[in-house]
């Protein structure tokens, strides 16, 4: 009997596997791909959307992407940015969008004079009962996931002599095992490797180039057996050996006076990352003695160059460009299609969908099809009551949505400057 049993409960199992749902747990999903595991959600929007499940409207300022565990929410948003402001990290109820706790974990770095859209950027990284944080203006804490009680905290500029770019620090820290990975800039620790449980220092790259941190994040690449962490700074797209910080490879094809802010996308020992003015590239990454040398395959500003980053999915890469979406073929670039959708915005993908959200207010959010056979819409709709303005001072007039699109646990979130939607996207 008892063997029956246990037959039966493995059936179970088995049968209700392919419907367990997915976190959310850092930028970008679980593998920083933008890419969810989640299958069984809805083919095909209504004309008025997926069903709207809760709003929050006073969530703080900023373009911080939510992370998704369990039955909480983890967000950064920022207060009182025309005087330094606050920078905090927020947990939120996934059932209600109620607040459960706000811890401050610093001030609102400092842009270039000039520039706009000072406010928080980063997406929180969740790892078991913490939760890590990096602040623009490089405030780095590690927090209780519980309580939001700050265990440890450094600072990257004046622990790491960090320099960031014009628009301060914007990226999100990696977790690898027990290391925390990040990126303070400058020549002193271009990248850094520290002790997740106490901050404790492992090891520090200087790049030769004496790099700022530029905005995107750090992910991790494996090439002949050769963990290496690929970073895009501010001038050059470098791959660094995990086990002790020394460097490996750097390309600097797509390098411009404009930012690199897209975070790179990675498939068979291929590298894509892109700027806003140097295009974007292909990089092979092959092996060679005990390191790891990187050659340019294909270079376009025809390739995914948005903020809105890209994604990998069936060996196409799918990613917004001069207003367009665009699919290319990732081991050689060459286009598919394009079409102009929601124009420039930001994605991810799930269970065979695109969830685009575009840029340019009103913020429109789009489900499309991933095929390279050509762009199919299975819906498209704006949020609704959403922020009136989208920064502070003069920025606020043309304002720009660009916090990434979450789906989780059957979910789909989109944040919109000081607004927060949670939708029902699970398939009846």
């Amino acid at each position: 009997m008892q063997t029956n049993l246990i037959a039966c409960l493995l059936s179970f199992t088995f049968l209700v596997a392919p419907l367990l749902a997915a976190d959310w747990p850092q930028w970008r999903g679980p593998n920083r791909d933008g890419v969810s595991k989640e299958t069984g959600l809805l083919k095909e929007w209504p004309a008025s959307g997926p069903k709207l499940l809760w709003q929050v409207k006073d969530l703080g300022d900023g373009y911080s992407t939510p992370s998704v565990v369990g039955n909480r929410l983890y967000v950064m948003s920022s207060t009182g940015i025309e005087s330094a402001g606050n920078e905090s990290v927020k947990a939120l109820a996934t059932a209600d969008g109620k607040e459960i706790w706000s811890t401050r974990i610093g001030g609102v770095g400092v842009n270039i004079k000039g520039n706009n859209y000072p406010c928080s950027r980063s997406t929180p990284t969740v790892d078991g009962d913490r939760v890590y944080a990096l602040g623009s203006d490089g405030d780095l804490a590690c927090l209780e996931t519980s309580t939001g009680k700050i265990i440890w905290k450094k600072n990257l500029q004046t622990d790491f002599g960090g320099k960031h770019g014009s628009w301060a620090y914007a990226e999100s820290p990696l977790i690898d095992g027990d290391t925390l990975v990040c990126t303070p800039g400058g020549a002193e620790a271009t990248l850094v490797a520290l002790n997740k449980r106490s901050g404790a220092v492992i090891w520090k790259f200087a790049a030769a180039e004496a790099d700022n941190a530029a905005y995107a994040s750090i992910i991790v690449v494996t090439t002949g057996g050769v963990k290496q962490y690929v970073q895009l700074l501010d001038k050059g797209l470098v791959g660094v050996e995990a086990k002790a910080g020394k460097p490996l490879w750097r390309y600097e094809g797509i390098i411009s006076r404009l930012p690199g802010i897209p975070t790179p996308v990675s498939r068979n020992d291929i590298v894509f990352a892109s700027t806003g003015g140097g295009g974007g590239g292909l990089v092979q990454l092959k092996s060679s003695g005990a390191g790891v040398e990187a050659s340019e395959i294909f270079r376009s500003n025809k390739l995914p160059t948005a903020i809105g980053g890209a994604v990998e999915v069936g060996g196409c890469l799918y990613g917004t460009t001069s207003g367009s979406l665009v699919c290319a073929d990732y081991a050689t670039g060459s286009e598919k299609w394009q079409s102009r959708g929601v124009g420039i915005g930001s994605l991810c993908y799930a269970d065979g969908r695109l969830y685009l959200h575009g840029e340019n207010p009103p913020g429109e959010v789009a489900l499309v099809e991933a095929t390279p056979e050509g762009y199919r819409e299975k819906g498209k709709f704006t949020p609704s009551d959403g922020p009136t303005s989208r920064s502070a001072g003069e920025a606020a007039k043309s304002g720009k949505t660009w916090a990434y699109p979450v789906v989780a646990n059957g979910r789909l979130y989109i944040r919109d400057w000081n607004c927060l939607w949670c939708y029902d996207i699970k398939a009846q």
